[in-house]
């Protein structure tokens, strides 16, 4: 009796955000692909590295803000740890904040949440095969990056390094520096003097001047 063929392995999907709805529902999306199925759906940063070490997902879908660390980093831990996982920043930031820095991470595609769910599936497919998943604008403005002139955020804010960034956005949000250092896994003293940074490199003359600034840019970027 001739055996039957096996069907070719499902990709495995990873995904990570902290909302519970937003996972229930890109898992019944993708589960409907026959060529992909989630391996493993998680909330915040060490359920993560933890899915990554078990599952070994072919990719992992994430979301940029989590409940214990940003999605930056958690995207270069898991390149220095399996370098062979493929990442697709699914956010509802705006790409033109996060999208090259996501990218310069180690991300493999950045799409906002405004995007129709195929354009997810699709994206994941082309991630897996090794092309690059972004919008036509941000490619134009990965490309004026490495024009004389070019820049990709704001000229102020593109001067913020990652984690600069991630102070400035916490402090729009209206977070103390004891709740920025609590949750970044950093002492005040180390807080105090990313503000102090941040504040020179955008030249504001005060403190208050600079929450302003921050919450301003919040509201504007949400």
């Amino acid at each position: 009796m001739p055996s039957r063929l096996q069907p070719p392995p499902k990709h495995r999907i990873l995904i990570v955000d902290e909302h519970p709805v937003v996972r229930e529902s890109l898992g019944l999306r993708i589960s409907r692909e026959p060529d992909l199925e989630v391996c493993d759906s998680v909330g915040n940063v060490a359920a993560a590295l933890m899915a990554i070490e078990q599952h070994h997902p072919d990719l992992a879908i994430i979301e940029i803000n989590l409940p214990d660390g940003h999605g930056l980093d958690l995207i270069k831990e898991i390149r220095s740890r399996d370098a062979k996982v493929r990442m697709i920043v699914f956010s509802m930031h705006d790409e033109h904040i996060y999208g090259e820095r996501a990218l310069r991470a180690g991300a493999h595609g950045y799409l906002m949440k405004s995007e129709p769910p195929d354009r997810l599936v699709e994206g994941i497919r082309l991630a897996i095969a090794g092309q690059p998943v972004i919008s036509q604008k941000l490619s134009g403005r990965l490309l004026s990056s490495f024009t004389p002139g070019g820049h990709s955020d704001a000229p102020e804010i593109g001067t913020l390094s990652d984690r600069e960034l991630e102070v400035f956005q916490l402090m729009g949000q209206g977070l103390s520096t004891k709740d920025i250092a609590n949750r970044l896994r950093r002492s005040p003293k180390t807080i105090e003097t990313y503000r102090l940074r941040i504040k020179e490199k955008l030249g504001v003359g005060s403190a208050q001047a600079l929450v302003a600034m921050a919450a301003r840019w919040v509201i504007e970027n949400q």
